[in-house]
């Protein structure tokens, strides 16, 4: 007999297979279990509602029933014998007394009923449409995306239109859900064949009333449903694009998840806390009881009805708890969470615990600037890294510096926390014996040290907006309790210290840590993929040293310049002091010169940086009409900085210079001319050397600094009034119907179009008088001027005039009866009962113009905390619709199916971290051009090319290239862009000749020497800088596997959640309105809805 039983048993697992080695999967298929399945996989049926029995322990049959898994780790599996940790645990399975929809897949069930007879359940097509359907669907041209399409487009609708079954004869009608219910009907009211007349004459007979309000809607239950997916055929369903059979659609048991998933928590030696599901489950028990009783009475009353139905909602709230149509006194006391809950969302299984997950070896403090540290570092508070380790194989190497660790255990720094031998065996050392575990130290155990200087870490700042918001650092163990970094890193992870906390992780393999810091070190990621800014540059007080050190009047001793060079390195960088710019009567170095040190220390540094950039306080004589660098450097304002082979020549450094979001930056040229090293060691050296001169030098603001002068106030009184006349006049003609209008503007329109720019207007000339009155030593307006913090905004506000106050991007409404505020006419439009500010925050804003500021920072409140979750939504929709897209080692943009989104990136096939032009240019010539020329000075010897040598000399280079035949072979054969080549002869030709223009007649004897001083060029110079320009092109394409479309989408999607943070610092401003992200995230969230996008 026990024979015969074992033939009869089924595995559903191969007791033994060969192993054939590994395999790639080709495809996985997800489909619901069917009756058979559920019985075969589960355990144990449950049909007890219990949970315990008298004696506390688990009944058997139950919810909480043994052979489903152990509930604790003291019990162990009564049908695998597994404990806790080893046994997964078991399915379990209840019948249910009549099947019901799967929530699910309830709009499935729907539309597959809307496409077959009622009657003999055959699709309801005739013979040779449903032929033709069938073979297209059967074609393999066609997609799985395709044939989804097939089936709504073409095939549904053919069927929605046929009436009478073209097998049986059957009329059939419409089929449809009732709104917010689980009910599904069918329009029986073309229908009247005797198949309703004995369907009135029953439900006439049933005491129900319900069921005979209206005939000719006739309620298609789950067992109707049923029977007919079961007498559907294969091809039927094949036609349907239905993977497996319908009537899995319909749920006749309930899969009983193992209690490892579901487990209780235990209050008390009598009291557990069940899980959400298992009370789910046991309501499902409950209302399966009370049917099954209904029907055993034989009973088709309306009491039975009401119990198929609350068992229907019971199996819907188990799988979706939020479903819709649950009636509201069937909708439990107490929320309890289906599985849909406990998978959706940002706390759901795949965002809260695979997407994102909380790991171990993490910390999280509070940030504090160390302008000391370098970028690449970060300062770890000694209680932190006592906590964090790191697991350190013991080699031949560091076995002594291992076995100090060990000795020092886990409290005294450095010290360790756990040992690890080769079997596998760990031990803490805060009881094992230390001295004889460090002597007894073998080649090939592992030390969970702790950290210590150098270790690689993880550095991040919530809200992750972007790639470079997590960043690979250095540690650095230093005393106290916060973490530090240098001040340069702030705009990457857009950090302030009012208070912000980031968080630290320590990889813990050598190939995490390699990884680590060669894809996400700060030193590799100074620039943003976005569009190749610099992201990682000198911020506040950095620029204000650097602004005040390179003005042109100051000078150091030989001592005071020897001491601040000293601040500059850690004492062992060798530092060549350059000749005094002043030697007689005593010698003096400038401030320039200290800059110049900055950049190259000594000799044998070879950094040789040739540069150009305008600062904000530059300001162009037009007396001068040549254009020439020469007379650009005689700025008044001393605003045009020249570099020439890293000696600055002039000009006062600011934020256009060494701050971020400029390609023509110091630290730009610096990165794509030497690397990433020499532009991390240039803003460390400025770190050091700012802070300390800055604290000694001393720069402090105070309320005398915003004080207005007699002159300031009586400008800016007159101004006003001013204003003020010429607004009348506009209200005035407006009031009498004479205001001329303005294009495309009705009168109301136009008179809020003038009065506006006359508005701001004032605020701007009272600025421009404000910046033109202060002193130069004025510590806001240096601020201003270098771009450290401020705007000549903030000034006048500050000192002049408040200025207008923008609600919406428009003049104040009216909130009242035809008015502001009550202090003031109906339908006044005068400048300051509409929010304008004549006062500064130093004079003070009466009563209603404070009104009117407060309503204009609460606009910019409301974007913080509004537009902030709106961008963040945008943002999310864009990287998860783009994150698959890669580029591929033919150039093309692929995604995760390896359709083609565009056949070269960019169309170029560049990096647009590596673009150093502007508006996207690969290369900025005339900055190529100038260092060309610095590295190869011209010689007596060297002779000036000729416009047609140059032409020659181009043309021969580009041969080298097979550039002449571009057009014939293309980009891709080439390697060249049609457009790089043209603009690069484009530039030679305007730049690379002979400019004859500036000499007289009694100069044109020396003109061969002007020319080679001056504007010439040699072979040797225009090869240098062809060769430059050739090989730099090449080494900015894009690498194979890059994810274009991540970085695509969070270019977009960060600068529009950082503009929502900064809106606070313009309350009121128009032009600071954001009401263009708006219009973005519909115009995306639109497309999304009607699938463009």
């Amino acid at each position: 007999m026990n024979r015969a039983r074992t033939e009869g048993i089924t595995f559903t697992k191969e007791p033994f297979m060969e192993d054939t080695g590994p395999r790639k999967i080709k495809n996985m298929k997800f489909s619901t279990l069917s009756e058979s399945e559920i019985s075969k996989i589960a355990e144990v049926q449950v049909w007890k509602g219990s949970y315990y029995d008298s004696f506390k322990k688990p009944i058997h049959g139950g919810l909480l029933d043994p052979r489903m898994g152990p509930a604790n780790k003291s019990l162990v599996c009564a049908t695998c014998d597994g404990n806790f940790h080893d046994c997964p645990g078991h399915y379990g399975y209840l019948n249910l007394a009549l099947p019901v929809f799967n929530v699910g897949y309830l709009s499935t069930i729907v539309e597959i009923l809307k496409c077959i007879c009622k009657g003999c359940a055959r699709i309801l097509l005739d013979e040779d449409t449903r032929k033709k359907h069938l073979k297209k669907m059967r074609s393999s041209k066609k997609s799985e995306l395709d044939k989804i399409d097939f089936v709504k487009v073409r095939v549904i609708k053919d069927c929605s239109k046929v009436v009478n079954c073209p097998r049986c004869g059957y009329i059939n009608g419409s089929v449809k859900k009732l709104p917010a219910s689980l009910t599904i009907i069918h329009d029986c009211s073309k229908c009247r064949n005797y198949i309703v007349e004995e369907l009135d004459s029953a439900l006439s007979r049933m005491k129900d009333s319900r069921a005979t309000t209206n005939v000719s809607n006739r309620i298609l239950n789950p067992f109707q449903v049923l029977s007919l997916f079961k007498r559907m055929l294969d091809e039927d369903c094949e036609l349907l694009y239905v993977a497996e059979r319908p009537e899995k659609l319909i749920m006749t048991n309930v899969v009983v998840p193992p209690i490892a998933i579901r487990p209780s928590v235990v209050m008390d030696e009598s009291l557990s806390n069940e899980n959400d599901i298992t009370e789910r489950l046991k309501n499902i028990i409950q209302a399966n009881a009370v049917l099954r009783q209904e029907l055993q009475e034989s009973t088709f009353s309306s009491k039975f009805l009401d119990g198929w139905d609350i068992l229907q909602n019971e199996v819907a709230q188990f799988i979706n708890s939020d479903v819709r149509g649950i009636p509201f006194y069937m909708q439990p006391t107490k929320q309890l969470a289906g599985f849909v809950q406990r998978l959706k969302g940002k706390h759901g299984r795949f965002r809260g615990n695979l997407s994102g997950k909380r790991v171990e070896y993490t910390g999280r403090t509070v940030i504090s600037p160390d302008p000391n540290l370098k970028i690449s570092e970060v300062a770890i508070p000694i209680h932190m890294a006592r906590i964090l380790t790191y697991p350190e194989r013991v080699t031949h190497h560091n076995i002594e510096k291992l076995r100090q660790c060990v000795r020092n255990g886990p409290d005294k720094y450095p010290g360790a926390r756990m040992l690890r031998r080769d079997g596998g065996h760990s031990w803490s050392l805060k009881v094992l014996c230390r001295k004889r575990a460090a002597d007894e130290l073998r080649i090939g155990d592992i030390v969970d040290r702790h950290l210590e200087d150098g270790d690689i870490v993880l550095f991040n700042r919530q809200p992750s907006l972007h790639r470079m918001s997590i960043m690979c650092h250095r540690a650095r163990i230093m005393p106290w309790r916060t973490l530090r970094f240098n001040e340069s890193v702030c705009n990457p992870y857009n950090a302030d210290f009012d208070g912000d906390e980031m968080n630290l992780h320590v990889p813990q393999t050598e190939e995490a840590r390699t990884e680590a810091i060669l894809l996400m070190g700060v030193e590799n990621n100074l620039c943003t993929p976005k569009n190749g800014e610099i992201l990682v540059a000198s911020t506040q007080d950095f620029l204000t040293s650097s602004f005040l050190i390179t003005r042109k009047d100051t000078f150091y001793d030989r001592s005071t310049f020897s001491l601040i060079c000293s601040y500059i390195g850690d004492g062992m960088d060798p530092i060549d002091l350059p000749t005094p710019a002043i030697v007689k009567p005593v010698e003096l170095w400038s401030g320039k010169q200290l800059f110049s040190i900055i950049l190259r220390p000594h000799a044998n540094m070879r950094v040789y940086v040739n540069l150009t950039v305008k600062e904000r306080n530059y300001t162009e004589d037009k007396k001068i009409k040549d254009k020439k660098i020469e007379w650009k450097t005689l700025c008044p304002n001393d605003g045009f900085v020249y570099f020439r082979n890293s000696e600055l020549i002039s000009g006062q450094v600011g934020k256009v210079t060494l701050g971020n979001g400029n390609k023509d930056g110091l630290f730009s040229v610096l990165l794509r001319d030497y690397r990433a090293h020499a532009a991390a060691s240039c803003m460390n050296r400025l770190a050091k050397l700012s802070a300390r001169w800055i604290g000694n030098h001393g720069f402090s603001i105070g309320i005398d600094d915003v004080q207005p002068k007699e002159i300031l106030i009586n400008k800016k009184d007159e101004t006003i009034s001013e204003g003020y006349r010429e607004c009348d006049k506009h209200i005035e003609a407006f009031n009498k119907g004479k205001l001329e209008l303005l294009a495309g503007c009705d009168a109301a329109q136009t008179l809020e179009t003038r009065i506006t720019g006359v508005l701001n207007g004032l605020r701007d000339t009272a600025g421009k008088v404000c910046m033109q009155t202060l002193h130069w030593r004025n510590s806001p307006l240096i601020m201003s001027q270098c771009g450290s913090k401020g705007s000549s905004i903030n000034i006048s506000q500050m000192v002049a005039c408040v200025g207008q106050q923008s609600v919406g991007g428009r003049r104040t409404p009216n909130g009242f009866i035809d008015r502001s505020l009550p202090h003031f006419p109906r339908k006044s439009k005068t400048p300051a009962a509409k929010g304008f500010v004549a006062n500064s925050f130093y004079s003070g804003l009466s009563a209603t113009e404070f009104f009117f500021h407060t309503m204009g920072g609460r606009e910019g409140l409301v974007d913080t905390a509004v537009k902030t979750a709106d961008t963040g939504y945008m943002s999310r929709q864009l990287m998860k619709s783009l994150e698959d897209l890669f580029l591929h080692y033919d150039y093309t943009v692929r995604n995760a199916g390896g359709s083609i989104v565009q056949f070269c990136y960019g169309d170029d096939g560049m990096d647009p971290a590596g673009m150093e032009g502007k508006n996207g240019k690969p290369l900025n010539f005339e900055r190529l051009f100038l260092k060309s020329k610095a590295i190869c000075p011209n010689d007596e010897d060297d002779e000036i090319l000729s416009s047609s040598d140059v032409s020659k000399v181009v043309h021969e280079k580009l041969s080298e290239f097979d550039l002449s035949r571009l057009a014939e072979k293309g980009v891709f054969e080439v390697g060249f862009s049609a457009d790089f080549v043209e603009s690069l002869q484009s530039f030679i030709k305007d730049n690379a000749k002979l400019t004859e223009e500036g000499f007289t007649d009694e100069h044109s004897q020396n003109l061969k020497k002007f020319g080679q001083r001056i504007s010439g060029i040699t072979r040797k110079q225009l090869d240098v800088f062809l060769n430059i320009c050739l090989s730099r092109y090449h080494s900015k394409k894009m690498e194979a596997g890059a994810p274009v479309g991540a970085t695509g989408a969070h270019s977009i999607g960060e600068p529009g959640t950082q503009m929502t943070l900064k809106t606070f610092h313009f309350a009121g401003v128009a032009s600071m309105s954001i009401l263009y992200l708006t219009m973005l995230s519909t115009l995306i969230i639109t497309k999304g809805a009607f699938g463009g996008g």
